[in-house]
């Protein structure tokens, strides 16, 4: 009798593993899958970019606001902001000091992001209130192709 059960123990525990294996598999494709869709995202919006179809000064806003790490920014030519990022912690005397020049570099970036916006818009032709979500929708050329993915 317990030999059967020995059977029937061993049985279940391969069992288990290969449930496990299974899982694990369905992870990593989904894993593959997602990043497949993050890399097809951003060479769509790179495209349209070197394009003129979206102004790169949105790209660059959007990566702004997007990315925290500075090795990270630093591929977008973006502030790395590494002294504050990496301490995580500054003495209450330097933020009041350096408060009054933040506000006046952020807001001298904004004017300057503005600005190419409407340079890079009126350099097209168009507005981006003009273009219909249909435009936006189709790239006119094969990504795969484009990107040698």
């Amino acid at each position: 009798m317990t030999s059967r059960l020995d059977k029937l123990l061993q049985k279940e525990a391969q069992l288990k593993a290969q449930i496990q294996q299974a899982k694990a598999a369905e992870r990593t494709l989904e894993k593959k899958r997602d990043t497949r869709r993050k890399i097809l995202i951003g060479a769509a919006v790179m495209a349209r970019v070197e394009h003129g179809e979206w102004p790169k000064a949105d790209l660059e806003m959007m990566m702004d606001g997007f990315l925290t790490r500075p090795h990270e920014r630093e591929l977008f030519g973006l502030d790395a902001g590494a002294d504050e990022s990496e301490t995580g912690d500054k003495s209450e005397a330097k933020v009041k000091a350096e408060a009054p020049k933040a506000k006046t570099k952020t807001k001298a970036k904004s004017k300057a992001k503005v600005q190419r916006t409407e340079d890079v818009e009126q350099s097209a032709g168009t507005k981006k209130a003009s273009r219909s979500p249909a435009e936006l929708a189709e790239p006119d050329f094969d990504v795969d192709k484009e990107f040698n993915l």
